[in-house]
């Protein structure tokens, strides 16, 4: 059952509680007379009935066809139609088929002592009534009729707006997280071709030097495309095997660089069995290798990770060889742009990713909830 059919069935259930104890009104007014006047309680039903089929053509028929379709001028000149038509039939059809019995007004008989005849009993012969409260009674009801109509109205209508307003949002929210992941698909794809061209012109410069570390490499790069293809599908994995993916990408640049380049990866001894979504530092480690290393000096690249309460954070320290000028902002390529994009569309505002460097390093570090990513399947 989704959040949408969720607020229309409570929406609903709203108005049959209200109207229940609407229509309980009339019955508990009767409650403490020995004989209730049923003739009297029907046509209070009838009455309430009238204001319940204002109610109902204006939730299901006006505000869906002509407010909510922004058809302002029919939604007002229906419903003050309906605001007239139905309370006004209603009492003329309530008067037809519940006349009000003639009551006497009081008379003095005797000495003076005031006596109102039941209302059961015949009026004398010639009696009538007074033409003047008889108006009176008519107008006030037929006010009262129209006031309570336009109240109805107006109050029906704010909560059928706010609950189609309600649908609606939870609608929106829907669609902006399937356009999230879609968007987070596709800068997942941009870092794929990325990370794979580097890995196979790695292959690629082994062949001729080393076949036995270049067969590695290959199976290596089966293990990790396997995992990119079928252990990432549901866009969470588990830490342990994601650091597996670290490892594995590790290891294969380092066969592409000689000795002089000190690569480290520091891991917690027992790793936790915490879910993270994939590929969430891959472009962190590309851009180090990129950038971070030379083939004539020394070079380092250190990478670490761990866990403290519902935090994971991870440092990334990588050597500097020499001075971007101010307009060659090339540390911020691609990658960590497509990082930065991804940890706002996986985490909103609740992660921490900073980048800062010396005269010799450059450093990443990065802080994310623990199984607080927006997007989950």
């Amino acid at each position: 059952m989704n959040k949408s059919f969720k607020i229309t069935v409570i929406e609903y259930l709203l108005y049959g509680v209200i109207w229940l104890g609407i229509f309980s009104i009339p019955f508990f007014n009767q409650w403490g007379f020995n004989v209730p006047d049923w003739e009297k309680l029907f046509s209070e039903w009838f009455r309430i009935f009238c204001f319940f089929l204002l109610f109902l053509f204006n939730i299901l028929i006006l505000v869906p066809k002509f407010l909510l379709a922004k058809s302002y001028k029919r939604y007002i000149f229906s419903a003050v139609a309906l605001i007239v038509i139905i309370p006004l039939t209603g009492m003329f059809l309530n008067s037809i088929l519940f006349p009000a019995p003639l009551k006497m007004p009081p008379m003095n008989l005797g000495s003076g002592i005031p006596m109102e005849l039941g209302s059961g009993m015949p009026a004398p012969i010639g009696f009538k009534p007074e033409q003047k409260t008889a108006y009176d009674t008519t107008t006030l009801q037929i006010v009262a009729n129209l006031l309570i109509s336009f109240l109805i109205v107006g109050t029906s209508t704010t909560f059928k707006v706010i609950g189609q307003w309600l649908v609606a949002d939870d609608h929106r929210k829907d669609l902006e997280k399937e356009q999230l992941r879609t968007e987070l698909a596709l800068l997942r794809h941009q870092v794929s071709p990325h990370f794979f061209m580097n890995t196979l012109n790695n292959i690629h410069s082994l062949i001729d030097l080393n076949q036995e570390d270049a067969k590695d490499a290959v199976i290596r790069l089966s293990t990790m495309m396997r995992y990119l293809l079928y252990d990432t599908s549901q866009g969470q994995t588990s830490l342990k095997k994601e650091i597996g993916f670290i490892e594995s990408y590790i290891s294969l640049m380092q066969l592409r660089f000689s000795k002089h380049v000190m690569v480290k990866l520091e891991i917690p001894e027992n790793i936790p069995d915490i879910q993270i979504p994939p590929m969430l530092f891959i472009s962190l480690l590309e851009n180090a290798f990129k950038h971070g290393v030379s083939y004539q000096q020394e070079s380092f690249v250190l990478f670490t990770i761990g866990v403290t309460g519902n935090r994971l954070h991870c440092t990334l320290r990588n050597s500097k060889h020499f001075k971007l000028p101010a307009s060659d902002n090339r540390y911020s390529g691609i990658g960590l742009s497509n990082i930065r994009k991804s940890l706002d569309l996986l985490y909103g505002k609740a992660y921490q990713y900073e980048i800062g460097e010396t005269e010799t390093e450059y450093q990443v570090d990065l802080n994310v909830p623990i199984d607080g990513a927006v997007l989950k399947n």
